[in-house]
């Protein structure tokens, strides 16, 4: 009998981490998805938009942005305009995810955009 015991305890605490597994696996994918969806841009947009446009239009044609990988996607680009604000996404060529992408904005208006390689 203390042998069952003992066997049910195994397989209830084995499937406690089975599932503790699945849901750390489905967070996981739902956050590599979320942060493709916010920071992927296709170059395309890049490259249409123009310094001087409104803040409004070119921010329309973007992702939000907003996501924990940000602060990584600062680090080795050019310096900020002094008194602008910037968004940082990579890019969603084929093969060039390790290229950033930034916008620069002031006084509602794109000052600034730089594509600089991640290191």
């Amino acid at each position: 009998m203390a042998q069952r015991k003992g066997c049910l305890i195994g397989c209830g605490i084995a499937l406690v981490l089975g599932v503790g597994a699945l849901v750390a696996l489905f967070f996981g994918a739902s956050k590599v998805l979320d942060v493709a969806d916010k920071t992927l841009l296709d170059p395309k947009v890049y490259e249409e938009v123009r310094v001087g446009d409104a803040e409004a239009e070119v921010r329309a044609k973007l992702p939000s942005g907003d996501t924990f990988v940000k602060d990584v996607l600062r680090e080795g680009g050019p310096a900020q305009p002094a008194g602008s604000v910037c968004a940082w996404y990579l890019s969603a060529a084929e093969g060039k995810t390790e290229d950033v992408l930034r916008f620069c904005f002031k006084d509602g208006r794109l000052a600034e955009k730089a594509q600089y390689r991640m290191e």
